[in-house]
């Protein structure tokens, strides 16, 4: 018969969870798989140019500030213990740069990854063009 640890649990778990971001479930790709990341980039970087995944990811910023535009949404700043998601597919991602010139940006990313195709795609200008219809109203 195996040893029961006699040491009682803490109740802490009951109270330990707290939902950051609850969505629909988006389209996950057939055999996705799963991909965590951690971004950093530094004080004024205007982080990767405008791209799309393969499938959705669902984010958090641990540190700093992170300018957040996806098509067909206006542009927002997401803080430090702030979450995000995308729906990944055809939706083009226009910013994930720091939007401070004083401290870095860090977050982090799980996505959902076709199999075969990269992680992130970047979009050309011509197709850039072509969606500007889709893209949220610039901030003035």
């Amino acid at each position: 018969m195996p040893d029961i640890d006699p040491t009682p649990r803490s109740n802490a778990w009951q109270t330990a969870l707290t939902v950051l971001q609850e969505v629909e479930p988006p389209f996950i790709p057939a055999g996705a798989h799963a991909m965590s990341v951690v971004i950093e980039y530094p004080p004024g970087d205007p982080g990767a140019p405008p791209h799309r995944h393969s499938g959705p990811a669902f984010g958090y910023v641990l540190e700093g500030e992170m300018r957040f535009e996806l098509e067909g949404q206006p542009e927002r700043v997401l803080r430090a213990g702030e979450v995000f998601w995308e729906p990944g597919g055809d939706v083009i991602h226009y910013q994930d740069g720091n939007n401070r010139d004083d401290i870095p940006v860090r977050f982090t990313v799980t996505m959902l990854c076709e199999p075969g195709k990269p992680m992130l795609t970047l979009v050309d200008d011509d197709e850039l063009a072509q969606r500007r219809e889709r893209r949220a109203p610039r901030p003035s």
